[in-house]
């Protein structure tokens, strides 16, 4: 009888202890609500799974700088830098390449493990969680087996070649192949093992621009995609999965675009797109306001019917050969608040995700443009105001519209300051001052409303009343917010 009832306590304590275990798992800090997934009250959003609204603002965070590269905890310690910044400026996601170098558990042999690269992401995921910021977990990035198929190092997974030992002897064996395939899978299966659906993930990104990969035909490629989405979606069926291609800057990759964006286990419709002064298509050389409202707008234009992300962007050297040669006189930021701003104000169900995130956002120690984005949607239900973007311009303004149920949020740019001049060609922004502003010049009913007007670079609100349809706007550089109550 006392060995029945030390047994029964015994699995009582077992069933006790799995389930602290999976409620910690599943677990965020105070004021969490719940899993994170598109709107079922209106796809071109997100919410959680209470019902309340998320609107991603957040930034790529790959790896750690170069300097610790050596040095784990130095490094670890330079993340959690970083993440504070972005959480006490109301950023609240961000992403990690599970597969580069710093953090890939597989970097000795095909199907086995590093236990300290799997303490390396039991970490991040703890700093990530203490600092309330999600996470978007990328599984894999490499493009070659060897150098001999592609020679960009960063790129290659060697221990999969049967020259290191591994199974496989090209990339497009790994696609089609049973052992490739199994490859993929198993470090699925040892994720979800060790992490399970948490609340802590934004979703799982099967690969950081798939398409770069040379070799595999189109419908080899298309019918892995269409099969480890669902796969990776069984596995976790709380999360959000999705997939990613390469930067968006050559007509030639449309279709691709049109028919991955598309698919239907692919929950969200990300795209990238750089400034990038090597890229074929013009509009790539553009002010970056445009360079991102038009990649959203490109998106959306194949009614997607799920959330659109500008998940990359940013400046690089022309065809992707480094950091942009501007950032060092960016010391405003003013590549990054077009980054944030543009794509929600275009329709996006976020802000921009900017790469250079060590060189070029922490460097110029501009993290307090993520509160500026934050400061305009704190209090913004866009499931509930269903969101119809339009734009149009004036002489000095290009002019972005949210029309919604109860609010619409106009982003003004001045059209006479960019990154060619304030950062190319040493132009100073200039003092708009005395402009009056015609609301119906985006679509607004002036009766009755609440006007505020925000100034980004200021963070400075101002209530104001318009006579009749003319707004007169305070002084202000590059950019101003207007949010009607309607």
């Amino acid at each position: 009888m006392k060995n029945a009832k030390f047994i029964f306590y015994l699995a009582l304590l077992l069933v006790l202890s799995t389930a602290c275990s999976t409620e910690k798992k599943n677990q965020l800090p105070s004021g969490s609500h719940g899993f994170i997934q598109v709107s079922s009250e209106n796809p071109a959003y997100f919410s959680f799974s209470d019902g309340s609204p998320y609107i991603p603002n957040g930034i790529n965070m790959i790896n750690p700088s170069g300097k610790y590269r050596n040095n784990p905890d130095s490094a670890l310690f330079e993340i959690e830098g970083w993440m504070k910044n972005l959480s006490a400026n109301g950023g609240n996601y961000i992403r990690v390449w599970l597969s580069q170098s710093f953090w890939d558990i597989e970097d000795t042999k095909a199907g086995e493990y590093n236990p300290e690269k799997i303490k390396r992401i039991d970490r991040f995921k703890e700093m990530a969680r203490e600092n309330g910021l999600r996470i978007k977990m990328t599984l894999e990035h490499f493009r070659s087996l060897t150098l001999q198929e592609n020679n960009q190092s960063w790129a290659n997974k060697s221990v999969y070649h049967t020259s290191n030992g591994g199974p496989l002897d090209s990339i497009r064996q790994y696609l089609t192949s049973d052992e490739g395939r199994q490859l993929f899978l198993r470090k699925v299966d040892f994720y979800q093992n060790r992490y399970g659906n948490d609340t802590l993930f934004f979703g799982w990104e099967l690969w950081n621009e798939m398409n770069a990969m040379k070799g595999p035909e189109d419908d080899i490629f298309f019918e892995w995609n269409e099969t480890m989405l669902k796969e990776v979606k069984k596995r976790f069926p709380e999360n959000l999965v999705m997939q990613s291609l390469g930067s968006f800057d050559y007509d030639g990759v449309r279709p691709v675009y049109r028919k991955m964006m598309l698919l239907s286990g692919n929950e969200i419709a990300q795209v990238h797109r750089y400034l990038d002064l090597g890229a074929r298509m013009e509009i790539c050389h553009a002010p970056l306001d445009i360079i991102a409202s038009s990649a959203v707008e490109e998106i959306k234009s194949y009614n997607p019917e799920k959330p659109v992300i500008l998940a990359e962007t940013g400046a690089v050297e022309p065809s992707h050969s480094g950091p942009s040669k501007f950032y060092p006189a960016d010391t405003a930021g003013i590549l990054l608040h077009d980054i944030l701003f543009a794509p929600f104000f275009s329709g996006s169900a976020g802000a921009g995700m900017c790469w250079h995130w060590e060189s070029y956002v922490d460097k110029n120690n501009l993290w307090y443009h993520f509160g500026r984005f934050n400061e305009i949607v704190k209090d913004i239900d866009p499931v509930s105001e269903n969101f119809v973007s339009t734009a149009s311009e004036t002489d000095d303004l290009r002019i972005y519209t949210l029309t919604g149920d109860k609010t619409k949020l106009i982003w003004l740019r001045d059209k006479n300051n960019s990154w060619q001049t304030e950062l190319r060609d040493g132009k100073a922004a200039e003092l708009i001052s005395g402009l009056r502003f015609d609301l119906k010049t985006a679509g607004a009913d002036v009766s009755s409303q609440s006007i505020e007007i925000y100034d980004p670079w200021k963070n400075k609100w101002l209530t104001t009343s318009p006579e009749g349809s003319l707004l007169h706007l305070p002084d202000f550089k590059r950019s101003l917010i207007i949010r009607i109550t309607l």
